[in-house]
């Protein structure tokens, strides 16, 4: 390229051209596509970029962190482990919030189904089954004795609270009944054999648990 700025006289002898002249004609040089047929295509060019960021913003990380490199590094470790240690300990995250839902949302069933599904449940260790059709049978055990007026979309706490206007003495274990079976129904919480037996003992105790007749009428849900 030099050469071609290079101009002789007649005389043989080679003439310089002025500094303009000579940036101009090396600017028409450049130019020519010969010399960009290997250059990088844009997108190329807007991943190296990149890669020059990410690669800045690490060297200034490892220099403004304690070791270094293996500072960084040893950071980054404590983080994942971090988020790990949170994931196991509180579960899997769901995707929608948990509501409490009708106690019974499928075809109306007798108390005696219930606790037979219950049983089944039970027998093959689906502790969550087994927990949520014996809560339903003791509900049901209850309006079909008439101390609970039937309400199809009522809640475990409704059912509950109601129960333990005409039966007080069993009322705090019955909200803790609801509360189990909301947790297991509706809270993710796993059922237990554990929970699965408390239920079991308060369904047949209140099988032969007699109402408090002085106490405020329930109400119906519809």
């Amino acid at each position: 390229m030099l050469a071609r700025l290079t101009v002789r006289s007649d005389d043989g002898l080679p003439v310089r051209i002025s500094r303009v002249p000579a940036r101009e004609a090396a600017e028409r040089e450049l130019s020519d596509p010969r010399y960009h047929q290997h250059d990088p295509n844009p997108i190329q060019r807007a991943l190296n970029w990149l890669w020059d960021r990410v690669g800045e913003l690490f060297h200034t990380a490892a220099g403004a962190t304690p070791g270094g490199w293996a500072g960084l590094l040893a950071l980054v470790a404590f983080v994942l482990l971090l988020v790990i240690a949170l994931r196991l300990r509180l579960g899997a995250v769901r995707r929608t919030p948990a509501t409490r839902g009708s106690l019974f949302a499928d075809t109306p069933r007798t108390a005696a189904e219930h606790r037979t599904a219950a049983e089944r449940h039970a027998a093959e260790g689906r502790w969550n089954e087994a927990v949520q059709d014996r809560m339903r049978a003791l509900v049901l055990a209850l309006e079909e004795r008439a101390l609970l007026t039937p309400g199809p979309g009522r809640t475990a706490d409704e059912a509950a609270g109601e129960a333990g206007l005409v039966l007080p003495a069993y009322a705090a274990r019955l909200r803790g009944a609801a509360r189990t079976f909301d947790e297991v129904a509706y809270g993710g919480r796993p059922g237990t054999e554990r929970a699965y037996a408390q239920l079991t003992d308060l369904d047949t105790e209140l099988q032969r648990a007699k109402p408090d007749l002085t106490a405020a009428p329930t109400r119906s849900r519809g």
